[in-house]
This record gives structure tokens, C-alpha cells and sequence, in this order.
């Protein structure tokens, strides 16, 4: 299917209110009948609780319009920094977190999350806990060795990259390039949290697709620790409802934890 991996074709066709109710949308997003928000919801909590990973900074690359990856995320850091390439979907990020009118509807994901994490009635709480731990939304470009040029940040404890290098890149090289990019945002010994789907050349929203280079567990494998970082944790799943791929052709889902390599640092066990 004929798709376009330009930047241009994000910025000017992306529609994040499309994209986020086709996925994330209650009683009938993608993502919660496939099994997506389900397996990355409860490995991010995991991560966040008894993995460990925690610290005073986390920059997550290619926010989208989404807030899903900073339910646990926000109990474990003083402040996230968000970042998309797309002014739309940095503009819709904002709406939500501001609480402005016409705001995605979250809820729904918020509450799955809260129970996951054992108390589904604080979603209230949890939603407020975001909106004062996502302290910036950035301008963020995979393709530039300072991926958030021009600015220069503190080095962050954490990365969290969902669903977006796959779609920034359009072969290995570029993947190799982008993970080394984002890498120089991160502490050496700070970790990276990363997932997203396998196999998935294109996805659709509206009536535009738009290219994925397709990942799978072998080439993973081999990137992320070829680009610096020690692999700790690489998990997959089939996705649970075959019809659920209507808008895109991928055949399961990852979920990665690794740390940038530091000589000073003992391997973790």
C-alpha cells in the first residue's frame, strides 16, 4: 500500500483527533481490542514499579497527541518533558493537559491504567498527577543528532519512545541513526523505555496512510544493543484480535527496556 514516509506528509495530513479516536477511543479503539494498551499499560507500570526505573527527568520522543505512556511514568518522575515533530499533535497534547475545550477524552485509558495498578476509582487523581508532572512539550526531530536542536537539555534518567522511531524511519540505517540521536539525550547508566508494533509497513488514519518501517524481534535484538545501550528486557505479543487490523498491517506488539551502556556502571542483573 503506497504511503509516504516524509515529514511533510506528517505535518500537513496528521490528524491527531482522527488518529487518537480510532485507537485510544472507548468502546472502540483499536488499541484496547487488540491487546495494545493492555500489554504496554501493565509493562510500563511493572517498569515504573518494581523494575526500578525512576529518577528526576524523563523525555519521551514522539509524544504524538497521546498521554498513555505517562500513567505510571509520572509516579516515578519530578518531571517529563513530552515531544513531537508535529505542531498538531503538540497543540492537542496541550488541549488535554490544559483541559481546554473539545479535549480528547482520556478516561477511559486512565482508568484501565489505575486498574492495572490496583485502584481503578483514582483516575481523577491519576489524570491530575499528569497534568502537573508534564511540565514542557518540545519540538522534537529524530533525524538531528540533537533531536531537540535548539535547545540543549540536562542530560534526562529516562527515555520513553512509543510507536514513533518505527514511523520517523524508513530503513535500518535511519533506525540505527535515530536510536543513536536520541541516545545522546540520555545519561549514560539512564534507561530506555521503548514499544511499539511489529511487522507494520503502513497504517491509515482518515483516508491517508501513512509508512512504519516494519520491526521485528531479531533485528531489535541486534539495534539496540549495536547503538549503545544493554538490552534488559525485550517483550512480545500476537496481537489478540486479528480484525483489529483495519487501519494498518501489524501482526503483534513489543516492549523493550535497556540501559545506555556505562563503563563505570556493573552490569545489571
Amino acid at each position: 500500500m503506497e504511503a509516504d514516509f516524509s515529514t511533510t506528509n506528517y505535518q500537513e495530513h496528521f490528524n491527531p483527533k482522527e488518529y487518537l479516536e480510532a485507537r485510544y477511543g472507548a468502546g472502540s479503539g483499536i488499541f484496547f481490542s487488540d491487546g495494545y494498551l493492555q500489554f504496554i499499560l501493565k509493562n510500563l507500570f511493572k517498569t515504573f514499579t518494581s523494575g526500578g526505573v525512576h529518577g528526576d527527568i524523563a523525555i519521551e520522543i514522539g509524544s504524538g497527541a497521546s498521554i498513555h505512556t505517562f500513567l505510571s511514568a509520572c509516579e516515578s518522575f519530578r518531571e517529563i518533558i513530552a515531544t513531537d515533530y508535529s505542531d498538531r499533535n503538540r497543540q492537542e497534547l496541550e488541549t488535554w493537559l490544559k483541559k481546554e475545550p473539545g479535549a480528547f477524552d482520556w478516561s477511559a485509558v486512565v482508568k484501565l491504567a489505575c486498574e492495572l495498578e490496583g485502584d481503578r476509582d483514582k483516575w481523577m487523581q491519576k489524570e491530575a498527577k499528569v497534568r502537573g508532572t508534564v511540565k514542557r512539550i518540545l519540538k522534537c526531530d529524530v533525524t538531528r543528532s540533537n533531536p531537540l536542536e535548539p535547545l540543549l537539555l540536562p542530560a534526562a534518567d529516562c527515555l520513553l519512545s512509543f510507536l514513533c522511531l518505527q514511523s520517523a524511519c524508513k530503513d535500518e540505517d535511519s533506525f540505527y541513526c535515530a536510536l543513536k540521536n536520541i541516545s545522546s539525550l540520555l545519561k549514560p547508566g539512564g534507561y530506555l523505555v521503548t514499544g511499539g508494533v511489529l511487522g507494520c509497513t503502513y497504517y491509515t488514519v482518515g483516508q491517508k496512510n501513512f509508512s512504519n518501517f516494519p520491526l521485528h524481534k531479531e533485528f531489535l535484538e541486534k539495534a539496540i544493543p549495536e547503538t549503545g545501550y544493554e538490552l534488559l528486557q525485550l517483550i512480545t505479543q500476537p496481537i489478540i484480535n486479528p480484525t483489529a487490523k483495519i487501519q494498518a498491517n501489524y501482526s503483534g506488539h513489543f516492549f523493550i527496556l535497556a540501559r545506555k551502556k556505562d563503563d563505570n556502571l556493573p552490569p545489571r542483573t
